[in-house]
């Protein structure tokens, strides 16, 4: 018995059922950090149809290591021919508000859901990375927001952190589904503790108000059956086939052996995104340098 019902895949259906997963069934022994207030004060400024950039700034300034973030992010080798940014302010003019906003939200993402684990090596590193390969994606394909994007890619796996914080032996359960080739890891989750890290990752994009189409692209992104579903909104079809593709230029760009997402399913992910291998490869070539500097100190 799983947390949520397998059948609802419309993001509304989605939200509803997590609510209910939420007091009743495995999901309530599931502790859900709180949004940090930095961030509830950003993304009420970012829903303004004209966004005070200088409450951004006052956000931003609010956390010292969070502007230094964001100062390092705006001198990095995509700004190689600027001389260094010296202050928040230059830094959000280089950056333009949707890149701050995103480098914000991982920093304070990072600092409110620690990964600190021998069984989460990288976790965080990894999910940048991961968000950058889905905003470098959303920018060759028409129709998709790269602030979406980069969202639902930075919280795809969210939920294994928190996992590890509230259920007894899930770091066995790492452990064990990473060796075990007779089911998915998402099968091991559910076998172990009744829910996995699917599920849990969407009810933590849920109760921090991230938009509907993140937390349901977070619930399916390990369904791979979603797109001949006629339920599914089309844009999460895209962030998942997106977050399939942006996995495997990781992987490939790390030297690791493609994943069973991409073995079994490459061909009808890149036919719902109208694009082929070739243009895979390109990808991978023009995101190389973006996903260096992602990860440089």
């Amino acid at each position: 018995m799983t947390a949520v019902l397998t059948p609802a895949r419309r993001a509304d259906d989605i939200t509803r059922e997590l609510d209910h997963a939420r007091t009743r069934g495995p999901l309530q022994q599931i502790v859900i950090p709180p949004c940090p207030e930095l961030l509830t004060r950003l993304q009420q400024v970012l829903a303004a149809a004209e966004p005070d950039l200088g409450e951004v700034a006052r956000i931003a300034a609010a956390d010292v290591a969070m502007s230094a973030t964001l100062i390092r992010a705006a001198s990095g080798a995509a700004f190689a021919g600027f001389a260094p940014a010296q202050t928040v302010g230059q830094a959000m003019t280089r950056l333009g508000l949707e890149q701050t906003a995103a480098v914000m939200t991982g920093f304070l993402t990072r600092k409110a859901i620690p990964a600190d684990s021998r069984h989460l090596q990288r976790f965080w590193e990894r999910s940048t990375l991961r968000a950058v390969a889905l905003d470098h994606l959303a920018r060759q394909l028409p129709g998709l927001s790269p602030d979406v994007a980069y969202t639902f890619g930075l919280f795809a796996h969210v939920g294994q952190p928190v996992m590890l914080q509230s259920l007894r032996g899930y770091g066995s359960t790492i452990v064990e589904g990473l060796a075990r080739r007779d089911r998915t890891f998402v099968q091991t989750e559910n076998a172990n503790h009744r829910t996995d890290h699917a599920v849990v990752g969407a009810l933590v994009a849920r109760v921090w108000r991230l938009a509907p189409t993140v937390v349901a692209a977070i619930r399916l992104h390990h369904d791979m059956d979603l797109l001949g579903a006629a339920g599914v909104e089309p844009e999460v079809k895209t962030l998942v086939a997106a977050g399939v593709v942006a996995e495997h230029l990781m992987r490939r760009l790390e030297g690791l052996d493609p994943d069973a997402d991409w073995i079994g399913h490459a061909e009808p992910m890149l036919d719902w995104l109208h694009v082929g291998r070739d243009d895979v490869d390109t990808w991978e070539e023009s995101l190389e340098p973006r996903l260096d500097d992602a990860v440089r100190p």
